[in-house]
């Protein structure tokens, strides 16, 4: 399993929890629950790591939890 942050909120404008993973940009998934949306992005972090792998794309280790001003 991977340790990257996942930030799930909810979307008014789509009715959906978001989950964001921040340290993979363009990582994030959606679900009409916030346990989806976090099973949703676990799914999408590893695809996103698969396809990085197969273009030869640097992959960002886990730093943890993100500080935001």
């Amino acid at each position: 399993m991977y340790k990257y942050e996942i930030i799930v909120y909810w979307s008014d404008k789509d009715s959906f929890y978001i989950a964001e993973v921040p340290e993979l940009p363009g990582c994030l998934a959606d679900g009409g629950s916030y346990q989806e949306a976090v099973t949703n992005a676990e799914k999408v972090i590893t695809e996103w790591i698969e396809t990085a792998m197969e273009l030869g794309r640097d992959i960002p280790k886990p730093k943890g939890r993100l500080i935001f001003a």
